[in-house]
C-alpha cells in the first residue's frame, strides 16, 4: 500500500479491532478459569471429612474384609469403606488383620484376645 494517511489509518483501525477481539477472548478465558477454580474450591470445601477407620474388602462387595486401616492409610485399597471405631474394633476381634503399615490396632488400643 502507499503512504497515504487513509490506508495507514485503515490498517491501524483494523489492527485495533483484531486486538480488541483478542482481548475480549482472553478476558473470557480468564473468567472461565476463575469459574472453574471457584467450583473446585467449593467442591473441596463440601467434601465430607475422611473417615477415621477403613475396612478393605476383597475382590467384590460381598467378599469378607481383608484389612482394617486407619483412615487415610496410603496402603488402603480402592475397595475400602469408612467404618466407625466400634466396627473397626469388631472386625479386628473377628480376626480381620490390621494393616501392617498404618497399625489401626495400635491406634485403637486393641489388644489381641
Amino acid at each position: 500500500m502507499g503512504e497515504s494517511g487513509t490506508s495507514r489509518l485503515a490498517m491501524l483501525r483494523f489492527l485495533e479491532r483484531v486486538q480488541e477481539r483478542d482481548l475480549a477472548r482472553t478476558r473470557q478465558w480468564i473468567a472461565e478459569e476463575e469459574r472453574r477454580q471457584a467450583e473446585r474450591q467449593r467442591g473441596m470445601e463440601a467434601r465430607p471429612p475422611a473417615p477415621d477407620w477403613l475396612l478393605e474388602r476383597g475382590l467384590n462387595k460381598h467378599s469378607a474384609p481383608v484389612y482394617v486401616h486407619v483412615g487415610g492409610c496410603w496402603n488402603s485399597g480402592k475397595r475400602s469403606d469408612g467404618v466407625s471405631r466400634e466396627q473397626a474394633l469388631r472386625a479386628l476381634a473377628e480376626g480381620v488383620p490390621a494393616c501392617s503399615h498404618c497399625r489401626p490396632d495400635t491406634e485403637l488400643g486393641y489388644v489381641d484376645g
